[in-house]
């Protein structure tokens, strides 16, 4: 026994020393693949050519660098740490593994006021689209709430769940009622909606910014009622737990990060669903881990897949949606069998 005791002891700080180290090569990782999106495209740059253009935009390298690789890099790095930290959440509120944040509605919301604004107003613009995404994100997740809300089951995440896929069928289909009604909406919407970095720039995007900030805040805050609620809802209860505030807060971040990411790069899909899982297998299921790991991972498939995206189609590059898609559904289906095999 005391030898058990003893062993225990000594094992204590390997968990939390590994997972440091696990964060800080997965931060490493990062840089590493973000040289790599300066570097790699329809046409490489050496190194040296890239530290060139970082520091001396007057040259024609600098002009390629800093005016079309640099932003790419930059919002590859903020959108897959929003939806990857969206997804975190979003399962642990949840406690559904194959959870993603456009279950909430979220994306649909964004992609039917982007489309009502080209449609009624003939808004195209990043400006105009970013904020109409924002906007209609927001007021999506609201209403989600506020159906779920009506049943009086927000200590549970069944009705929210529900309400989320009722709400995103439902604006979809207005939104493939308007596309399909009008050739100018739907030239414009295909542009936006199959998700991509190429020719993003990061002018404008303050108040996408503000709300993957305040996201981010959200989510911090609502690392501690994650914890308690990976234990059950009666026993998180009875833990104190205020189950309708941390079913706000973590909507709050889900909604923040997600409308962030949507409205600065259009729909991404399966970033928050995989992430997640990539990290828990890592740090484990500690949300204070689980977060910011899940945030790395998320910015580093993105950038991996949009520098697939390059690689593969040359001057006419794959939008970078089209590659998550592909990874991504691969991902789901080892995600299910793992699943199905575990409760074998």
């Amino acid at each position: 026994m005391r030898r058990a005791t003893d062993l225990a002891v000594r094992r204590a700080p390997t968990l939390p020393t590994r997972r440091v180290t696990v964060v800080v090569s997965l931060t490493a990782a990062l840089v590493v693949i973000a040289f790599a999106s300066l570097m790699l495209g329809s046409n490489p740059i050496s190194p040296a050519a890239v530290l060139t253009g970082l520091f001396d935009p007057s040259q024609d390298v600098g002009n390629v660098v800093q005016g079309s690789r640099v932003p790419r890099t930059v919002l590859g790095i903020l959108v897959g740490v929003c939806l990857g930290i969206a997804g975190a959440v979003m399962q642990g509120q949840t406690r559904n593994p194959l959870a993603d944040p456009g279950i909430f509605g979220v994306s649909a919301g964004a992609s039917l006021a982007v489309v009502v604004g080209i449609y009624v107003f003939g808004s195209s613009s990043v400006t105009a689209t970013l904020w109409l995404a924002l906007i209609g994100a927001t007021i999506a997740s609201i209403v989600v709430f506020t159906v779920a809300a009506l049943g009086q089951g927000l200590s549970s995440p069944v009705p929210l769940a529900i309400a989320g896929t009722a709400v995103s069928a439902l604006l979809v289909a207005l939104t493939s009622y308007l596309v399909l009604s009008d050739e100018t909406t739907l030239a414009a919407y295909r542009i936006w909606v199959v998700g991509s970095l190429s020719g993003r720039s990061l002018t404008g995007s303050d108040a996408a910014l503000l709300f993957a900030g305040a996201g981010l805040v959200f989510a911090a805050a609502n690392i501690r009622s994650l914890n308690n609620l990976a234990l059950g809802t009666d026993l998180a209860h009875g833990l104190g737990e205020n189950l309708l505030r941390a079913r706000m807060v973590g909507l709050a971040a889900i909604t923040l990060l997600t409308a962030a990411g949507v409205a600065l790069v259009g729909p991404i899909a399966f970033v928050g669903l995989t992430a997640p899982h990539i990290a828990r297998s890592l740090v484990g299921g500690d949300h204070y881990w689980l977060l910011p790991a899940s945030g790395l991972v998320g910015a580093g498939v993105l950038l991996v897949c949009d520098v697939i995206g390059r690689l593969v189609g040359g001057t006419a590059e794959v939008p970078v949606g089209v590659v998550l898609t592909v990874v991504g559904g691969i991902a789901f289906i080892l995600i299910v069998r793992r699943g199905r095999m575990a409760t074998l």
